[in-house]
C-alpha cells in the first residue's frame, strides 16, 4: 500500500502527525497537498523539515500528475489536505483511488462562520459539501484529533448542514 492513512489538518504537517498517527498507520513520509504552501518556499520548507520524514508539498495539479507514482511506490505515505474542499478535489473530482475507506478529520481552527462540531473542529458549508462528497464516493469520514479522541463520523453531524 501506497498510502496508509488520509488526513485532513489545518497545520497540515507538525510533529503529532508523524509520531502519534504514526504508530497506528505505517508511514515512511508525508504527500501535503496545498496550493499556497506549495508555492510559498519559506512554508514549503518549514512542512518538509517539520516532520524528519520524506515530506513532499505539492499543489494540487503536481499532485495529480504524480498521484499514479505515489501508489506505485513501495513506501508509505500519509496524504494530508488542509481542508476538506483539497481532499474531495483528490478524492471525487481527480478520482484519486488510494485504496483507503477512511478520511480522518483532525484540526479545523473555528472561524467566522463555521459550525463548531467539537474541540478545534469547525466547518463551514462548503466543507460540509466537501465532506458529503467525499462520503458519497464511498469513504468513511471520521472527526479525530488523536485516533482514541474521535467525536464520531460525518453521518452524526450532516443534518446541521442540510444534508
Amino acid at each position: 500500500m501506497a498510502v496508509s492513512f488520509i488526513r485532513v489538518d489545518d497545520r497540515m504537517i507538525h510533529g503529532q502527525t508523524c509520531t502519534r498517527w504514526a504508530l497506528e498507520y505505517p508511514c515512511d513520509g508525508l504527500i501535503a497537498v496545498n496550493d499556497v504552501a506549495a508555492g510559498n518556499p519559506v512554508l514549503k520548507a518549514a512542512y518538509k523539515s517539520a516532520s524528519g520524514k520524506k515530506t513532499f508539498v505539492w499543489t494540487l495539479d503536481e499532485f495529480a500528475a504524480k498521484c499514479e507514482k505515489v501508489l506505485a511506490s513501495k513506501d508509505n505515505y500519509f496524504l494530508i489536505t488542509k481542508n476538506p474542499v483539497d481532499m474531495a478535489k483528490i478524492l471525487v473530482k481527480q478520482g484519486f483511488k488510494p485504496g483507503l475507506d477512511r478520511v480522518i478529520i483532525g484540526p479545523c481552527n473555528d472561524r467566522p462562520g463555521a459550525t463548531k462540531l467539537g474541540n478545534n473542529q469547525s466547518i463551514t458549508q462548503e466543507e460540509a459539501q466537501a465532506l458529503e462528497d467525499i462520503t458519497n464516493a464511498g469513504y468513511t469520514v471520521e472527526f479525530a484529533l488523536l485516533k482514541e479522541e474521535s467525536i464520531g463520523t460525518w453521518p452524526k453531524f450532516r443534518g446541521q448542514f442540510g444534508f
